[in-house]
Protein backbone atom coordinates (compact mmCIF):
# COMPACT_ATOMS: atom_id res chain seq x y z
CA UNK A 1 0.00 0.00 0.00
CA UNK A 2 2.83 2.38 0.84
CA UNK A 3 4.44 1.54 -2.49
CA UNK A 4 1.27 2.55 -4.32
CA UNK A 5 1.16 5.86 -2.44
CA UNK A 6 4.79 6.54 -3.36
CA UNK A 7 4.11 5.90 -7.04
CA UNK A 8 1.03 8.14 -7.17
CA UNK A 9 2.79 11.53 -7.62
CA UNK A 10 5.18 10.46 -10.42
CA UNK A 11 2.50 8.52 -12.29
CA UNK A 12 0.03 11.40 -12.07
CA UNK A 13 2.65 13.92 -13.21
CA UNK A 14 3.46 11.69 -16.19
CA UNK A 15 -0.26 11.64 -17.06
CA UNK A 16 -0.35 15.44 -16.81
CA UNK A 17 2.55 15.79 -19.23
CA UNK A 18 0.93 13.31 -21.62
CA UNK A 19 -2.27 15.39 -21.40
CA UNK A 20 -0.29 18.57 -22.15
CA UNK A 21 1.42 16.92 -25.12
CA UNK A 22 -1.92 15.70 -26.43
CA UNK A 23 -3.33 19.20 -26.06
CA UNK A 24 -0.57 20.70 -28.20
CA UNK A 25 -1.21 18.15 -30.96
CA UNK A 26 -4.99 18.63 -30.85
CA UNK A 27 -4.61 22.44 -30.89
CA UNK A 28 -2.42 22.12 -33.99
CA UNK A 29 -5.14 20.07 -35.70
CA UNK A 30 -7.77 22.70 -34.85
CA UNK A 31 -5.59 25.53 -36.18
CA UNK A 32 -4.85 23.56 -39.35
CA UNK A 33 -8.61 23.12 -39.76
CA UNK A 34 -8.88 26.91 -40.01
CA UNK A 35 -9.94 27.73 -36.45
CA UNK A 36 -8.92 31.16 -35.23
CA UNK A 37 -6.31 31.25 -32.46
CA UNK A 38 -8.24 34.00 -30.66
CA UNK A 39 -11.56 32.14 -30.83
CA UNK A 40 -9.97 28.87 -29.71
CA UNK A 41 -8.38 30.59 -26.70
CA UNK A 42 -11.75 32.11 -25.78
CA UNK A 43 -13.58 28.78 -26.00
CA UNK A 44 -10.94 26.97 -23.95
CA UNK A 45 -11.08 29.51 -21.14
CA UNK A 46 -14.90 29.63 -21.19
CA UNK A 47 -15.13 25.85 -20.75
CA UNK A 48 -12.41 25.90 -18.09
CA UNK A 49 -14.13 28.71 -16.18
CA UNK A 50 -17.46 26.87 -16.22
CA UNK A 51 -15.96 23.66 -14.81
CA UNK A 52 -13.85 25.38 -12.11
CA UNK A 53 -16.84 27.50 -11.03
CA UNK A 54 -18.90 24.33 -10.71
CA UNK A 55 -16.19 22.73 -8.54
CA UNK A 56 -15.93 25.86 -6.40
CA UNK A 57 -19.67 25.83 -5.73
CA UNK A 58 -19.47 22.17 -4.68
CA UNK A 59 -16.40 22.23 -2.44
CA UNK A 60 -16.18 25.81 -1.14
CA UNK A 61 -19.70 27.16 -1.26
CA UNK A 62 -19.93 27.49 2.53
CA UNK A 63 -16.33 28.52 3.11
CA UNK A 64 -15.77 31.74 1.21
CA UNK A 65 -13.25 34.30 2.46
CA UNK A 66 -14.17 37.95 2.13
CA UNK A 67 -13.60 39.18 -1.42
CA UNK A 68 -11.73 42.50 -1.42
CA UNK A 69 -10.85 44.83 -4.29
CA UNK A 70 -7.20 43.92 -3.97
CA UNK A 71 -8.07 40.25 -4.56
CA UNK A 72 -10.20 41.15 -7.61
CA UNK A 73 -7.31 43.14 -9.13
CA UNK A 74 -4.92 40.26 -8.53
CA UNK A 75 -7.32 37.72 -10.09
CA UNK A 76 -7.71 40.06 -13.09
CA UNK A 77 -3.92 40.14 -13.52
CA UNK A 78 -3.68 36.38 -13.02
CA UNK A 79 -6.37 35.87 -15.64
CA UNK A 80 -4.48 38.16 -18.02
CA UNK A 81 -0.95 36.78 -17.64
CA UNK A 82 -1.84 33.14 -16.87
CA UNK A 83 -4.91 32.89 -19.06
CA UNK A 84 -5.92 35.11 -21.97
CA UNK A 85 -2.56 36.66 -22.91
CA UNK A 86 -0.61 33.46 -22.33
CA UNK A 87 -3.03 31.30 -24.33
CA UNK A 88 -3.08 33.67 -27.31
CA UNK A 89 0.71 33.95 -27.39
CA UNK A 90 1.30 30.22 -26.97
CA UNK A 91 -1.23 29.24 -29.63
CA UNK A 92 0.19 31.89 -31.99
CA UNK A 93 3.62 30.28 -31.59
CA UNK A 94 2.09 26.92 -32.55
CA UNK A 95 0.35 28.42 -35.59
CA UNK A 96 3.24 30.48 -36.98
CA UNK A 97 6.21 28.25 -36.09
CA UNK A 98 5.48 24.72 -34.85
CA UNK A 99 4.17 22.69 -31.94
CA UNK A 100 7.71 21.50 -31.16
CA UNK A 101 9.03 25.05 -30.92
CA UNK A 102 6.19 26.23 -28.68
CA UNK A 103 6.61 23.27 -26.34
CA UNK A 104 10.41 23.54 -26.22
CA UNK A 105 10.51 27.27 -25.50
CA UNK A 106 7.88 26.84 -22.78
CA UNK A 107 10.51 24.96 -20.75
CA UNK A 108 12.11 28.38 -20.28
CA UNK A 109 9.37 29.32 -17.78
CA UNK A 110 11.31 28.34 -14.60
CA UNK A 111 14.36 30.23 -15.92
CA UNK A 112 12.34 33.35 -16.75
CA UNK A 113 10.57 33.11 -13.38
CA UNK A 114 13.94 33.03 -11.63
CA UNK A 115 15.15 36.08 -13.60
CA UNK A 116 11.99 38.09 -12.88
CA UNK A 117 12.01 37.07 -9.21
CA UNK A 118 15.65 38.13 -8.92
CA UNK A 119 14.97 41.50 -10.57
CA UNK A 120 11.96 42.07 -8.29
CA UNK A 121 13.97 41.16 -5.19
CA UNK A 122 12.06 37.94 -4.43
CA UNK A 123 15.01 35.69 -5.23
CA UNK A 124 18.60 35.86 -3.96
CA UNK A 125 21.69 34.85 -5.91
CA UNK A 126 24.78 33.89 -3.94
CA UNK A 127 27.58 33.30 -6.43
CA UNK A 128 29.86 32.14 -3.63
CA UNK A 129 27.83 28.95 -3.18
CA UNK A 130 27.56 25.96 -5.50
CA UNK A 131 23.78 26.46 -5.70
CA UNK A 132 24.15 30.09 -6.79
CA UNK A 133 26.72 29.18 -9.44
CA UNK A 134 24.48 26.39 -10.74
CA UNK A 135 21.50 28.76 -11.06
CA UNK A 136 23.59 31.35 -12.89
CA UNK A 137 25.16 28.83 -15.27
CA UNK A 138 21.82 27.13 -15.84
CA UNK A 139 20.20 30.46 -16.71
CA UNK A 140 22.95 31.31 -19.21
CA UNK A 141 22.78 27.86 -20.83
CA UNK A 142 18.97 27.92 -21.06
CA UNK A 143 18.89 31.43 -22.56
CA UNK A 144 21.55 30.38 -25.08
CA UNK A 145 19.43 27.34 -25.92
CA UNK A 146 16.37 29.50 -26.50
CA UNK A 147 18.38 31.67 -28.92
CA UNK A 148 19.58 28.59 -30.82
CA UNK A 149 16.05 27.17 -30.86
CA UNK A 150 14.53 30.43 -32.12
CA UNK A 151 16.99 31.60 -34.74
CA UNK A 152 19.06 28.60 -35.96
CA UNK A 153 17.75 25.67 -37.98
CA UNK A 154 20.62 23.66 -39.41
CA UNK A 155 20.07 20.41 -41.26
CA UNK A 156 16.70 18.72 -41.27
CA UNK A 157 16.34 15.53 -39.23
CA UNK A 158 13.91 13.04 -40.76
CA UNK A 159 13.13 10.35 -38.21
CA UNK A 160 10.13 9.00 -40.14
CA UNK A 161 11.70 8.29 -43.54
CA UNK A 162 9.49 5.39 -44.58
CA UNK A 163 6.28 6.55 -42.92
CA UNK A 164 3.95 9.11 -44.48
CA UNK A 165 0.91 10.05 -42.40
CA UNK A 166 -0.91 13.15 -43.66
CA UNK A 167 -3.52 14.33 -41.15
CA UNK A 168 -3.00 18.05 -41.67
CA UNK A 169 -4.74 20.51 -43.94
CA UNK A 170 -1.44 21.49 -45.53
CA UNK A 171 -2.77 24.30 -47.69
CA UNK A 172 -4.12 26.27 -44.74
CA UNK A 173 -1.28 25.67 -42.30
CA UNK A 174 1.44 26.45 -44.82
CA UNK A 175 -0.42 29.62 -45.77
CA UNK A 176 -0.40 30.73 -42.12
CA UNK A 177 3.30 30.11 -41.61
CA UNK A 178 4.58 31.37 -44.94
CA UNK A 179 2.39 34.45 -45.24
CA UNK A 180 4.69 37.46 -45.76
CA UNK A 181 7.50 35.65 -43.92
CA UNK A 182 5.86 36.29 -40.52
CA UNK A 183 7.42 33.37 -38.73
CA UNK A 184 9.14 35.90 -36.48
CA UNK A 185 5.72 36.68 -34.98
CA UNK A 186 5.51 33.11 -33.72
CA UNK A 187 9.08 33.25 -32.39
CA UNK A 188 8.38 36.41 -30.38
CA UNK A 189 5.04 35.02 -29.24
CA UNK A 190 6.76 31.91 -27.88
CA UNK A 191 9.23 34.02 -25.90
CA UNK A 192 6.45 36.36 -24.78
CA UNK A 193 4.29 33.51 -23.47
CA UNK A 194 7.15 32.48 -21.14
CA UNK A 195 7.33 35.97 -19.63
CA UNK A 196 3.54 36.09 -19.34
CA UNK A 197 3.33 32.73 -17.57
CA UNK A 198 6.23 33.60 -15.26
CA UNK A 199 4.52 36.86 -14.29
CA UNK A 200 1.41 34.83 -13.47
CA UNK A 201 3.39 32.50 -11.21
CA UNK A 202 4.71 35.43 -9.20
CA UNK A 203 1.30 37.09 -8.86
CA UNK A 204 -0.39 33.76 -8.12
CA UNK A 205 1.96 33.18 -5.19
CA UNK A 206 0.79 36.45 -3.65
CA UNK A 207 -2.85 35.72 -4.45
CA UNK A 208 -2.64 32.37 -2.64
CA UNK A 209 -1.64 34.20 0.54
CA UNK A 210 -4.26 36.92 0.15
CA UNK A 211 -7.09 34.55 -0.78
CA UNK A 212 -6.40 30.97 0.39
CA UNK A 213 -9.58 29.49 -1.09
CA UNK A 214 -8.05 27.46 -3.95
CA UNK A 215 -11.12 26.55 -6.03
CA UNK A 216 -12.74 29.98 -5.73
CA UNK A 217 -9.56 31.86 -6.66
CA UNK A 218 -9.03 29.53 -9.63
CA UNK A 219 -12.60 30.00 -10.83
CA UNK A 220 -12.27 33.78 -10.48
CA UNK A 221 -9.03 33.76 -12.44
CA UNK A 222 -10.49 31.59 -15.21
CA UNK A 223 -13.64 33.73 -15.36
CA UNK A 224 -11.54 36.88 -15.73
CA UNK A 225 -9.42 35.19 -18.40
CA UNK A 226 -12.50 33.96 -20.29
CA UNK A 227 -14.00 37.47 -20.27
CA UNK A 228 -10.74 39.03 -21.48
CA UNK A 229 -10.16 36.43 -24.20
CA UNK A 230 -13.76 36.71 -25.43
CA UNK A 231 -13.63 40.52 -25.64
CA UNK A 232 -10.26 40.34 -27.40
CA UNK A 233 -11.60 37.85 -29.96
CA UNK A 234 -14.76 39.88 -30.54
CA UNK A 235 -12.71 43.02 -31.18
CA UNK A 236 -10.15 41.54 -33.57
CA UNK A 237 -11.88 38.56 -35.16
CA UNK A 238 -14.13 39.97 -37.88
CA UNK A 239 -15.29 36.63 -39.29
CA UNK A 240 -18.35 35.57 -37.28
CA UNK A 241 -18.20 32.10 -38.81
CA UNK A 242 -15.13 31.46 -36.69
CA UNK A 243 -17.37 31.19 -33.62
CA UNK A 244 -19.13 28.23 -35.15
CA UNK A 245 -17.82 24.74 -34.39
CA UNK A 246 -18.65 22.89 -37.61
CA UNK A 247 -16.08 20.09 -37.30
CA UNK A 248 -15.51 17.47 -34.62
CA UNK A 249 -11.85 18.41 -34.22
CA UNK A 250 -12.76 21.99 -33.24
CA UNK A 251 -15.28 20.82 -30.64
CA UNK A 252 -12.91 18.16 -29.31
CA UNK A 253 -9.96 20.55 -29.07
CA UNK A 254 -11.93 23.21 -27.18
CA UNK A 255 -13.45 20.68 -24.76
CA UNK A 256 -10.19 18.80 -24.24
CA UNK A 257 -8.18 21.95 -23.57
CA UNK A 258 -10.81 23.46 -21.31
CA UNK A 259 -11.66 20.38 -19.25
CA UNK A 260 -8.71 17.98 -19.30
CA UNK A 261 -5.84 20.47 -19.34
CA UNK A 262 -7.28 23.42 -17.42
CA UNK A 263 -9.12 21.38 -14.76
CA UNK A 264 -7.35 18.01 -14.50
CA UNK A 265 -3.87 19.45 -15.07
CA UNK A 266 -4.26 22.21 -12.50
CA UNK A 267 -5.78 19.97 -9.81
CA UNK A 268 -3.19 17.21 -10.15
CA UNK A 269 -0.26 19.63 -10.31
CA UNK A 270 -1.48 21.48 -7.22
CA UNK A 271 -1.84 18.16 -5.37
CA UNK A 272 1.67 17.06 -6.32
CA UNK A 273 3.12 20.43 -5.28
CA UNK A 274 1.41 20.07 -1.90
CA UNK A 275 2.75 16.53 -1.51
CA UNK A 276 6.29 16.83 -2.86
CA UNK A 277 7.07 20.53 -3.27
CA UNK A 278 7.05 23.00 -6.22
CA UNK A 279 10.32 21.81 -7.76
CA UNK A 280 9.05 18.26 -8.06
CA UNK A 281 6.38 19.25 -10.58
CA UNK A 282 8.85 21.28 -12.69
CA UNK A 283 11.14 18.28 -13.16
CA UNK A 284 8.51 16.57 -15.36
CA UNK A 285 8.05 19.49 -17.80
CA UNK A 286 10.58 18.28 -20.43
CA UNK A 287 8.68 15.00 -20.73
CA UNK A 288 6.01 16.63 -22.89
CA UNK A 289 8.76 17.88 -25.22
CA UNK A 290 10.04 14.33 -25.65
CA UNK A 291 6.49 13.27 -26.61
CA UNK A 292 5.63 16.25 -28.82
CA UNK A 293 8.82 16.39 -30.94
CA UNK A 294 8.47 12.98 -32.66
CA UNK A 295 4.66 13.09 -32.66
CA UNK A 296 4.56 16.52 -34.32
CA UNK A 297 7.07 15.35 -36.91
CA UNK A 298 4.93 12.31 -37.71
CA UNK A 299 1.35 13.61 -37.47
CA UNK A 300 1.63 17.38 -37.92
CA UNK A 301 4.23 17.46 -40.70
CA UNK A 302 6.47 19.66 -38.52
CA UNK A 303 10.02 19.63 -39.78
CA UNK A 304 12.58 18.76 -37.13
CA UNK A 305 15.90 20.60 -37.45
CA UNK A 306 19.26 20.09 -35.76
CA UNK A 307 19.00 23.59 -34.26
CA UNK A 308 15.69 22.65 -32.64
CA UNK A 309 17.16 19.53 -31.05
CA UNK A 310 20.32 21.29 -29.82
CA UNK A 311 18.38 24.30 -28.51
CA UNK A 312 15.83 22.13 -26.70
CA UNK A 313 18.64 20.05 -25.15
CA UNK A 314 20.38 23.20 -23.88
CA UNK A 315 17.13 24.51 -22.39
CA UNK A 316 16.48 21.22 -20.58
CA UNK A 317 20.08 21.10 -19.25
CA UNK A 318 19.82 24.70 -18.04
CA UNK A 319 16.43 23.97 -16.48
CA UNK A 320 17.75 21.07 -14.41
CA UNK A 321 20.79 23.08 -13.32
CA UNK A 322 18.56 25.86 -12.01
CA UNK A 323 16.24 23.34 -10.33
CA UNK A 324 19.22 21.60 -8.74
CA UNK A 325 20.54 24.90 -7.41
CA UNK A 326 17.13 25.84 -6.10
CA UNK A 327 16.69 22.45 -4.42
CA UNK A 328 19.98 22.90 -2.56
CA UNK A 329 18.69 26.17 -1.09
CA UNK A 330 15.43 24.63 0.09
CA UNK A 331 14.58 22.05 2.69
CA UNK A 332 13.89 18.60 1.26
CA UNK A 333 10.20 18.42 0.32
CA UNK A 334 8.15 16.22 2.61
CA UNK A 335 4.62 14.99 2.56
CA UNK A 336 3.30 17.60 4.97
CA UNK A 337 -0.21 16.21 5.04
CA UNK A 338 0.77 12.65 5.92
CA UNK A 339 3.43 13.83 8.40
CA UNK A 340 0.92 16.00 10.22
CA UNK A 341 -1.57 13.13 10.29
CA UNK A 342 0.98 10.72 11.74
CA UNK A 343 2.01 13.30 14.34
CA UNK A 344 -1.60 13.62 15.46
CA UNK A 345 -1.90 9.83 15.68
CA UNK A 346 1.18 9.75 17.90
CA UNK A 347 -0.28 12.40 20.17
CA UNK A 348 -3.53 10.41 20.39
CA UNK A 349 -1.58 7.30 21.39
CA UNK A 350 0.26 9.24 24.10
CA UNK A 351 -2.95 10.78 25.42
CA UNK A 352 -4.67 7.38 25.41
CA UNK A 353 -1.77 5.85 27.30
CA UNK A 354 -1.91 8.61 29.88
CA UNK A 355 -5.64 8.10 30.27
CA UNK A 356 -4.94 4.44 31.04
CA UNK A 357 -2.26 5.47 33.56
CA UNK A 358 0.41 3.90 31.38
CA UNK A 359 3.87 5.41 31.59
CA UNK A 360 5.24 6.79 28.32
CA UNK A 361 8.64 8.39 28.65
CA UNK A 362 9.78 11.40 26.62
CA UNK A 363 12.44 9.19 25.07
CA UNK A 364 9.77 6.83 23.77
CA UNK A 365 7.71 9.71 22.35
CA UNK A 366 10.76 11.20 20.62
CA UNK A 367 11.67 7.82 19.14
CA UNK A 368 8.14 7.48 17.74
CA UNK A 369 8.24 10.96 16.22
CA UNK A 370 11.69 10.34 14.75
CA UNK A 371 10.25 7.54 12.62
CA UNK A 372 7.74 9.90 10.95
Amino acid sequence: MNRVQELKPPLLMVLVQVAYAGNIVIVSFAISDGMSVRVFSAYRLIFGAAITLFLALIFERNNRPKLRWRVLVMTFLCGLFGGSLFQNLFNTAIAFVSATYANAVFNMVPIVTFILSFLCGFEELNLQSAAGKAKMMGTIIAVSGSMVLSFLKGVEINIWKNIDINLMHKNHISQIRASDGKEWIGVLSGIGCCFSFSAWLIIQAKLSKEYPSHHLSTSLMNSMAALQATLFALCFEKDWNQWKLPSAIRILSALYSGIVVTVFGNIVTSWCVRKRGPLYASVFNPLSLVIVAPTASLLLQNKLYLGTVVGAALIVCGLYMVLWGKSKEMKPPTDLVSSETELRRTEVVVVSANDKNEHVSNKQVNSIRATL
